[in-house]
């Protein structure tokens, strides 16, 4: 019988163990690089590198509010998907007594990414004031393009120590990687800051050079009515959760300010050309029904529209006698924050400023007056489409159009 090769299996032994170490080295290397530059800002806050230019578009901003908000932990949040993210400024903490105001909304936020975010907000920070934004197309349990990914919301002890690991095995991607080598270089982009450097809120230079890049804010308006149209809420399991958590919150004692996001008036009109406007009348008595519900229950919660045809969201567009840039709007679907001010002083009152918003832009919504709002909504809508024939036929053209990505 012949001798096993012990000098033979020894040295293949040795070699699997030198090129496992290196290839552990070498990750460990790559994963600790990209945790200590971070270019997309996923452990960082109250620190300089928040300062640091930033492509246009903001990737992973989820990672970074939900880091964020656990060490910042404010005392007001904003929930919703980019509409509040654009359109609600943060930097306003005399109109809340001093507290600390955070924005957690994210960008493609469907409903159901934004109750992973405010149930994580109200369990990292003692979270006096909510302020949500809502609307009918996102009302669903979709996961949205906003990147809500497990574990970064997950509830449990030791959040910093679960999300460290969390953020060296995210610095093991590829993507990560080239960016990091791209930020190191000089080439990853320096345009705008980090929302994080806004506390919460997308800074506007990044949504302005995207116009430009779409070639101005006529080009963008056909896809982002589109879009709109194109959601898939509203829907019943996402009224259900949302009731849900909203229980969860007035159990916490948490200030609730719900409101329907004031897009473009044409967005409505995108809806009812499509068929869908009942289903938006069904779902407005619906959570004019939850929010009064839980009101009579002693939650302090108040649900306001801002959608519509008012003297807001009724702005001419360029197309049709509007300016090349719009003063309420940055295209249909995203208002500035001229506009979330607005919001804001209907929600609590005119603040140090004397902003008062027009008397047809924010309608509180009660079992008392639900009918008559949406008899009054169906008559500004069939009076719009009357004084404006040129936006009416846009709109139903453009729902025929092949979709269009800007």
């Amino acid at each position: 019988m012949d001798k096993p090769d012990t000098a033979g299996t020894f040295a293949a032994r040795r070699y699997v163990a030198l090129f496992c170490g290196c290839a552990a080295t070498a990750l460990l290397l790559v994963s600790t690089l990209n945790y200590l530059v971070d270019p997309y800002l996923l452990h960082q806050w109250d620190s300089p590198m928040l300062q640091r230019l930033q492509p246009t578009r903001e990737k992973l901003s989820v990672w970074g509010k939900t880091y964020a908000v656990a060490r910042y932990r404010p005392a007001v949040v904003y929930i919703g998907n980019s509409r509040t993210e654009m359109g609600l400024p943060a930097s306003v903490r005399e109109r809340f007594g001093g507290k600390t105001v955070f924005n957690s909304a994210v960008s493609g936020a469907s409903v159901g990414d934004a109750i992973l975010l405010a149930e994580h907000a109200a369990r990292v920070s003692h979270v006096d004031t909510m302020v949500w934004g809502i609307d009918a197309p996102s009302f669903s349990m979709e996961q949205g393009s906003a990147g809500v990914e497990p574990g970064l919301t997950d509830p449990g002890p030791a959040f910093f120590a679960r999300r460290a690991l969390l953020n060296l095995k995210r610095g093991l991607t590829l993507d990560m990687t080239q960016d990091t080598l791209r930020l190191l270089h000089g080439s990853f982009g320096s345009v705008c800051r980090s929302s994080l450097a806004l506390h919460g809120q997308r800074d506007h230079l990044c949504f302005s050079d995207r116009i430009k890049g779409w070639g101005g804010t006529a080009p963008a308006m056909v896809p982002r009515l589109q879009e709109f149209g194109d959601g898939a809420g509203p829907t019943a399991d996402a009224l259900q959760a949302f009731g849900a958590t909203v229980d969860k919150l007035c159990r916490d004692g948490t200030r609730l300010r719900l409101y329907v996001n004031p897009t473009h008036a044409l967005t409505l009109d995108v809806l009812y050309w499509r068929g869908k406007w009942p289903a938006m009348e069904q779902w407005q008595r619906d959570i004019t029904d939850l929010a009064g519900r839980r009101r009579a229950q002693g939650c302090d919660v108040r649900l306001v529209d801002f959608s519509g045809f008012n003297s807001i969201t009724s702005e001419a567009i360029p197309q049709f006698g509007g300016l090349r840039e719009m003063r309420y709007y940055w295209e249909a679907s995203h208002y500035r924050d001229n506009v979330g001010q607005m919001i804001l002083a209907r929600l609590f009152g005119a603040g140090d400023d004397g902003l008062v918003p027009p008397d047809d832009f924010g309608i509180e919504l009660t079992a008392a007056n639900i009918s008559a709002h949406q008899s009054a909504m169906r008559a500004a809508r069939d009076r719009f489409h009357s004084e404006h024939p040129e936006e009416t036929a846009f709109v139903r053209k453009l729902i025929t159009l092949p979709r269009v990505h800007p």
